[in-house]
């Protein structure tokens, strides 16, 4: 068989090397040429797949290694007869990671603690659900909303309006334009207005969920408000007058852990092995590699909400994306090349769990709180 994947997805060879002949593409700039003679196609969100791409191909098999899914026309793939796998959950850790990292600058800025805040969490599906969780652990009040998920499922749900009244307001929808709650611009002037004139929007699920213009207009009109922004209307293209007024600004890589990547992998391998019936000989434990830092260690005079965030920058440091991707597109002449080239040359992350925080024993409430953070934590 032949498989056509895009060259940023991890461990190609590694999970579909015996499988087929793999030819790599850029994914941004895919085209029906790419796919003549393709039996298997593997993307990631980059790549718009519908009609016009497949059409008249040989592909009979699609997979993306990426948790959403609008940018694959699911219509047209059932109606050709062709097998799907997306990779939902596989990077929510490493999204979880993210909003933690970005509240713990939020509550250094601001001078308070974690469990002072309270965070409407827009949809609870494997990301949000697995962040509520873990804020819900660390004390913090949450007000979810998901119109598609029941109580039972997730526990208790609020309303849209109650939820966007947090003091944080973090999104994890798909991007819909239809149906009855599409999510296209769901965050628009309106409910930005209902916010509090401080409070702090999060984005790290799609661009459009917000309407961006709308933000930067309420944000010049709100010196307080604040918005950490991760993904872009239009992007790659972006509003360097947005990206300059937010607290903190990145190039789509909430979920870009080593993990996460390569956990998007493992699942389309499973998805095309099961489609063709196929044993599934990989998995993801035999490639990898060590953490890059394995462990830290706290003693008993470290006060336990600066022992946290500590912790979760010594997993992943922000403010190190956020700096780098302000230098690149203020110096840069193309900001669609620059903004992919720091997607593509994004450096080595690992995800929260993989960090092993080392506590005195006496310490029960520091160790009780790192767990509930998501921490490997030891007790030395």
């Amino acid at each position: 068989m032949h498989i056509v994947a895009d060259e940023n997805i991890p461990l190609l060879n590694e999970f579909f090397g015996d499988i087929g002949e793999i030819t790599r593409v850029e994914g941004r700039t895919m085209t029906r040429a790419d796919l003549e003679h393709a039996d298997i196609l593997l993307v990631r969100s980059v790549t718009k797949v519908n009609r016009a791409l497949l059409d008249g191909t040989p592909v009979r098999f699609v997979g993306t290694a990426t948790i959403g899914t609008d940018h694959i026309d699911l219509d047209y793939l059932a109606e050709a007869g062709i097998g799907f796998k997306s990779s939902p959950g596989c990077n929510a850790q490493a999204v979880v990671d993210y909003v933690l990292s970005a509240m713990s600058v939020l509550v250094d800025e601001r001078g308070v603690q974690f469990s002072d805040l309270t965070v409407g969490v827009i949809g609870v599906g494997n990301v949000g659900l697995l962040l509520r969780n873990r804020l819900e652990a660390m004390g913090v009040t949450v007000l979810a909303v998901d119109p598609f998920r029941s109580e039972d499922e997730v526990g208790a749900l609020v309303s849209l309006d109650e939820a966007l009244a947090a003091d944080v307001v973090t999104l994890h929808t798909p991007l819909t334009q239809d149906g009855e709650h599409p999510t296209h611009h769901l965050i628009n002037a309106q409910r930005l207005a209902q916010m509090k004139p401080d409070a702090c929007l999060i984005n790290s699920c799609r661009g459009s969920v917000v309407d961006n213009a709308a933000l930067l207009a309420h944000m010049q009109g709100h010196r307080d408000f604040e918005a950490i922004l991760d993904v872009w209307e239009n992007e790659p293209h972006l509003d360097l007058n947005l990206m300059n007024r937010c607290l903190l600004a990145t190039p789509h890589i909430a979920g870009y852990s080593l993990d996460g990547k390569m956990r998007g992998t493992e699942f389309v391998y499973q998805g095309l092995c099961e489609f063709y019936g196929l044993p599934v000989r990989r998995k993801l434990a035999q490639f990898l590699p060590e953490p890059g830092v394995k462990r830290v260690n706290f003693s008993d005079q470290v006060p336990l909400n600066q022992a946290v965030r500590t912790a979760i920058r010594a997993s992943y440091e922000i403010r190190v994306d956020d700096g780098v991707m302000r230098s690149a597109m203020k110096r840069s002449d193309d900001l669609r090349a620059t903004f992919d080239r720091l997607r593509k040359n994004y450096p080595l992350r690992r995800d929260i769990p993989t960090l092993r925080v080392g506590v005195p024993a006496k310490c029960h409430d520091l160790l009780a709180a790192l767990e509930a953070t998501g921490f490997d934590v030891r007790v030395k």
